[in-house]
């Protein structure tokens, strides 16, 4: 079965390849990985200006208008560079919350901004004994006067450190683990009463464990209607999914390339070791798994945001990430012992890959956590 891009898809994979040969080479992301921010706003604002930030906002709102499945040449190139700024974080999360959730003026608030690069949202949702489950949010938002105030901690919150605002999952009601109760709120990153413990996660992204203590907010910061936000959030999570197994793609595939070029040229006993029989074996299996995980990718990003079933659309993000995971792990592996030591060496972009497809691999559930969700929505 092809896969092939349209026209249009395969103009905006090129724009996205072009800058990144120009802008977001090896080296500069090392210098910007190192930098006090992490970061680069001025990379931020170049994604704006080729369109990435608005590609996936409805044209009403200020945006293009483009699914899933037009997202995914754009994440498989980020995927391919590292790209450390939050992009899935403010369009694939937080950013589709406010889009489709949101009041006009809300929308009004935030989705031109996000599109112009004037504002980068987090997703703070994840807490304490909650794991993958995203109906466990412990953090309470009470009613106060005619607005909330919010009290609780989120823990790994990607991005948080460069954020201008947070959407926050809140409980307006119900137990910790209530499907109902469920409230999402926009939050100043910067109010009153939020404090941030920021650190650099194994795949060299900005996180941090955010606490929210007395944070009080006026009634227009909540997002849809009061406990009824669980469905957007899984919605909003299995589009994030399908986008992720996008970004696993570019990567799987450079790890591919990079691997089999280095058995071509590394040489042992006075030939190539890709002369070896053994090794071609294990880089064909690199390279069927980086197909099937391809393969799912695709098929996600095509029907995550079409699907019209709840339940369909959960077994088929599942799926994919099911495959991607175990893509992620296999090739990931593969490729570093292909390179022998200097895989893991801080030199060789490989070791960077290897790291970030670890992560990918657990992001937003791992392949057991999708394994047991696959088997209850089938």
């Amino acid at each position: 079965m092809k896969f092939d891009y349209s026209e249009e898809q395969q103009l905006v994979a090129d724009s996205v390849r072009r800058f990144v040969a120009q802008d977001y080479a090896f080296e500069a992301r090392r210098a910007i990985v190192a930098s006090p921010e992490g970061w680069s706003r001025a990379v931020w604002g170049k994604l704006a200006g080729i369109g990435l930030l608005g590609l996936p906002f409805p044209a009403e709102q200020g945006g293009f208008g483009g699914r899933a499945v037009d997202l995914m040449s754009v994440m498989e190139a980020m995927g391919d560079a590292l790209v450390v700024e939050p992009y899935l974080a403010t369009v694939g999360l937080a950013g589709r919350l406010v889009s489709r959730l949101g009041t006009d003026a809300q929308r009004a608030a935030a989705v031109p901004a996000i599109v112009e690069g004037r504002q980068v949202l987090a997703f703070a949702h994840t807490e304490d004994g909650g794991r993958y489950d995203l109906a466990h949010v412990a953090t309470r938002a009470k009613r106060s006067g005619a607005g909330y105030v919010i009290d609780g901690v989120k823990r790994v919150v990607l991005h948080a450190p460069c954020a201008d605002r947070l959407v926050v999952a809140a409980r307006t009601s119900g137990g910790d683990a209530d499907s109902e109760g469920v409230s999402l709120f926009v939050v100043d990153a910067k109010a009153p009463g939020v404090s941030m413990s920021p650190y650099r996660t194994l795949d060299e992204l900005r996180a941090a464990d955010v606490t929210f203590k007395n944070v009080a907010l006026p009634a227009d910061a909540l997002l849809g209607g009061e406990g009824a936000a669980l469905a957007a959030i899984e919605e909003a999570a299995d589009y994030a999914t399908a986008l992720l197994c996008a970004e696993a793609v570019g990567a799987l595939k450079f790890a591919c390339d990079t691997t089999l070029e280095y058995l071509k040229t590394r040489r042992q006993f006075g030939v190539p070791i890709g002369a070896f029989q053994a090794l071609q074996h294990r880089m064909v299996d690199m390279v069927v798994s980086y197909e099937q995980a391809r393969s799912m990718a695709s098929l996600a990003c095509a029907r995550v945001d079409t699907e019209p079933d709840a339940r369909e659309r959960k077994r088929i993000a599942s799926a994919a990430k099911i495959k991607v995971a175990d893509a992620c792990r296999h090739v990931s592996q593969e490729s570093v012992q292909l390179h022998g030591g200097m895989g893991m060496s801080e030199e060789l972009k490989v070791s960077h890959t290897f790291r970030r497809l670890t992560m990918i691999a657990r992001q937003l559930g791992d392949a057991d956590h999708h394994l047991e969700r696959f088997a209850r929505n089938s």
